[in-house]
């Protein structure tokens, strides 16, 4: 590895080049308390040693929290003020269309990914799912695949081919844990086979929205997962491990049945008229092409209105209701949670810990919930690890990290 490179800069942020591979890991999902819960069951004694070593920290993630805005966040070392990248899903007042956020098009700031790369640095990137792999990999010269259509991946446009040869593991299905394994597999190939300089990981939360903390399905995860972090150390890697948002139940604990205010129905039921007829659009960010765990409920919505009436309207009726944590105009939305004001609608709206926020009763199919829901978006999923095998400074002026300090963490404020 050269070591002679002077730091780079990028987004307003300096960054030291990497003395060691570096390995930054977004995993899914992961509140806190499933770390402890594995650690204390005696199944992640690599994570205990990282949780005792110097190098934890307690971060906030990005709002909304879901899986697009974080990740982006991560590797790009700002906020969606700065990224652009608000939800996993967006209406698009220019083309009047509602419309999924994994085009590279909706990117306004360069990753560190691709600007460590164009500086000489060996790059790679493994993400569970397709739908982040053109964002993660946007201007990257390096290798970026998905784990989902690793049997897709050609030299041509993912800087790798042969993949399942090289993990040795079939293709794993995309509602599975062995989806985030896959990640960690093919991770510690690469960093056998082709020791990159950087290395940026990011799994699935199947296993989240399925199982607590300290279930044994949750404790299967992280011993699979600590047995992959105890490789990548022997290899001499420095680790920062966070999450890129956490995870609640978000259902009755009587019945079951999911905690839902259908938003949709409510704004049309307040305004007697529907979007047809010039009422509101509700948004909700969550949405993307797997909706089988969560069947598109979160914490988080946001929603376009035609005038201020009917905005005034629904903002007082959304503040009358249990269920609501917090409803904000754009500018105050942009302005608390470090938004892009253009991206998101007239108000926002967030729900409590237990409840979540859908469009219309009939438009969310809930049948792949086989279990109570569990979920994220809101402010109550804020909070996330920010973990290193090293022990590590505190940045400065930084209080609360952010999960998207991992890379400053693990580059900068290591101790020599």
């Amino acid at each position: 590895m050269n070591t002679t490179h002077n730091p780079i800069t990028v987004n307003g942020r300096q960054y030291n080049w990497p003395v060691k591979p570096t390995v930054v890991i977004c995993v899914d999902g992961c509140e806190e308390a499933y770390l402890h819960e594995a650690v204390n069951a005696g199944v992640a004694p690599f994570i205990g040693k990282m949780l005792a070593g110097g190098g934890a920290f307690h971060a906030n993630c990005v709002i909304p929290s879901f899986t697009n805005p974080n990740n982006i966040s991560i590797v790009t070392g700002v906020p969606p003020a700065i990224h652009g990248i608000c939800g996993n899903f967006l209406y698009d007042r220019e083309s009047g269309h509602e419309v999924l956020m994994n085009d590279p098009k909706w990117l306004r700031a360069p990753t560190l990914l691709a600007s460590f790369a164009a500086a000489g640095a060996k790059v790679a990137v493994i993400t569970a799912k397709d739908k982040l792999r053109r964002l993660l990999g946007y201007q990257l010269d390096g290798i970026c695949f998905s784990a989902e259509k690793a049997d897709e991946a050609t030299l041509a446009e993912h800087g790798i081919e042969n993949v399942l040869s090289l993990v040795g593991m079939p293709l794993p299905n995309v509602y599975s844990a062995a989806l985030s394994e896959f990640v960690f597999a093919a991770g510690v190939k690469l960093m056998a086979t082709q020791r990159p300089d950087i290395l940026y990981l990011s799994t699935t939360d199947y296993v989240q929205h399925k199982c607590a903390p300290g279930t044994p399905g949750a404790n299967a995860f992280y011993a699979m997962m600590d047995a992959y972090l105890q490789r990548l150390d022997e290899f001499g890697c420095v680790i920062a491990l966070t999450a890129d948002h956490g995870m609640n139940a978000k259902h009755d604990p009587v019945s079951g049945q999911p905690n839902v205010v259908y938003l949709q129905d409510e704004c049309d039921a307040w305004l007697g008229k529907t979007l047809d007829d010039g009422g509101a659009r509700v948004i909700l960010p969550i949405t993307d092409p797997y909706v089988v765990h969560h069947g598109a409920l979160g914490s988080f919505a946001t929603i376009y209105l035609n005038s201020g009436e009917d905005t005034a309207i629904v903002h007082k009726n959304l503040e009358a209701l249990a269920a609501i944590e917090v409803v904000l105009s754009n500018q105050e939305a942009a302005a608390r949670f470090e938004l892009a004001a253009d991206r998101i609608g007239d108000l926002v709206v967030v729900s409590k810990l237990a409840y979540t926020l859908g469009t219309a009763a009939g438009r969310h199919d809930l049948s792949g919930l086989t279990v109570p829901l569990r979920s994220h978006g809101g402010i109550s999923e804020q909070g996330v690890p920010l973990l290193l095998n090293r022990p590590c400074r505190p940045l400065a002026g930084h209080t609360p990290l952010r999960n998207f300090d991992a890379f400053a963490m693990a580059l900068n404020q290591i101790h020599a």
